[in-house]
């Protein structure tokens, strides 16, 4: 079988599972990482070269050089896809691939996943709700806005993941002092009204255009709440047949289908409003959701979405077809939290609803699964008292990013 070269590009640790199942597929493997992550414990059994970037500023590179270096690379090797595996990633990868020719998703599309105002703006566009927002280059169009729709409104960065660098504003004069502060990087923000609700992230899995596996999840605590105030952040799946999952599944499928996605592996939230009960499409990503999320997924169903990401691009490398096999109807949850010591004790969590203990220095982090959806829900609940009464540390240090 022909060995097909695939270089992984991450600016954090992430995509084990990935390039470990890649390797099993027959391939080879190149990574592409930080110079501040060569000590990680990547999977080096998988890895076949490694190649390191200095960062300008966290997730940052300079795009020149990595031009440049891939260009070297290409002298010598086959490169046959290029593979995002975190959200600060998919702008690289689809540089790349545009100056290569390298198949695959290219920069007009992978704005629609990494664009948070272009993600707005087709949706709109394409029918589907989303909370009112306007972009703020223009000081009469962010006036027009501020008048027509009521505070408190939300500043969000474009391009950032998760939670990150989302400013909640309560006032005219709040806004136009944030606008100020940002100087030259205002265009790169845009403004949305807050829209109270429950959030929701459906993690997907696309081949040739159709969504052959889905899991929905319901957070717990919004991550914009855990990521600006620190505390215990929780998600858990939906049952399968639930009114919820089958409205979720509906109007995921209409955002990748009107996005332009064909394949890969999909994080997308929700919200649903407090106030009318509809639902509100957020964000997506072209990748696998963080936070352990597919953990979560995989013990509700069986399937380890990293692993069927890399079945999906090494089948479309050979030609061949792809299935997924029929998820497991389990329940499950997720809770990770920031404390004070590198390891905590689980002795006080054992039960026979938990998958795993997680493994990340200064957090606690369990996965349950359960026949029941209550069970989960208690266990969660549970935890999150215990780890609120002795173990918490609210303000997290800025080298542990929890991204959904």
């Amino acid at each position: 079988m022909e060995k097909k070269t695939i270089v992984c590009i991450s600016c954090y640790y992430k995509g084990y599972d990935f390039m470990d199942e890649m390797k099993n597929l027959g391939n080879k493997i190149i990574l592409v990482t930080s110079e501040n992550l060569k000590e990680k414990n990547w999977p080096w059994h998988a890895i076949d070269e490694v190649f390191y970037m200095p960062e300008l500023k966290p997730s940052v590179w300079n795009l020149e050089h990595l031009i440049q270096g891939f260009s070297h690379l290409m002298k010598t090797r086959k490169v046959d896809a290029v593979v995002a595996l975190d959200d600060y990633d998919v702008e690289k990868a689809a540089l790349i691939r545009e100056t290569f020719r390298i198949p695959g998703m290219g920069q007009t599309t992978h704005r629609y996943f990494r664009d948070k105002l272009a993600m707005r703006q087709k949706a709109k566009d394409s029918e589907i709700s989303v909370p009112e927002f306007t972009a703020v280059f223009n000081d009469n169009e962010v006036n027009e806005f501020t008048d027509r729709v009521p505070a408190p409104w939300v500043l969000k960065p474009r391009s950032e993941a998760s939670a990150s660098g989302i400013k909640k504003i309560t006032s005219k004069e709040q806004l136009y002092e944030a606008l100020e502060t940002l100087g030259e990087e205002r265009h790169l923000f845009l403004l949305e009204s807050f829209k109270p609700g429950d959030v929701y992230h459906v993690d997907s899995l696309t081949f040739n255009k159709k969504i052959i596996f889905t899991s929905a999840s319901k957070y717990l605590a919004p991550p914009m709440q855990v990521s600006h105030e620190g505390g215990v952040f929780r998600s858990k799946t939906l049952g399968r047949y639930s009114e919820e999952f089958k409205a979720l599944e509906e109007i995921n499928a209409r955002v990748l289908s009107n996005f332009g996605l064909i394949n890969g592996a999909t994080h997308t939230e929700f919200i649903r409003g407090k106030e009318d009960g509809k639902w509100y499409f957020l964000e997506t990503s072209s990748r696998v959701g963080g936070a352990h999320i597919p953990d979560l997924v995989e013990a509700s169903s069986g399937i380890n979405i990293w692993r069927e990401w890399a079945k999906i691009e090494d089948a479309l490398l050979r030609g061949n077809d792809y299935s997924v096999s029929p998820p497991t109807g389990y329940y499950s949850g997720l809770i990770v939290a920031l404390i004070k010591d590198k390891e905590p004790d689980y002795s006080n969590f054992e039960c026979e609803e938990v998958v795993k203990f997680l493994p990340i220095d200064y957090h606690v982090g369990i996965v349950y699964k359960s026949d029941e959806a209550s069970v989960v829900q208690d266990r969660l609940d549970s935890a999150a008292e215990m780890i609120h009464a002795d173990m918490l540390n609210i303000l997290p240090p800025k080298s542990n990013k929890l991204s959904s």
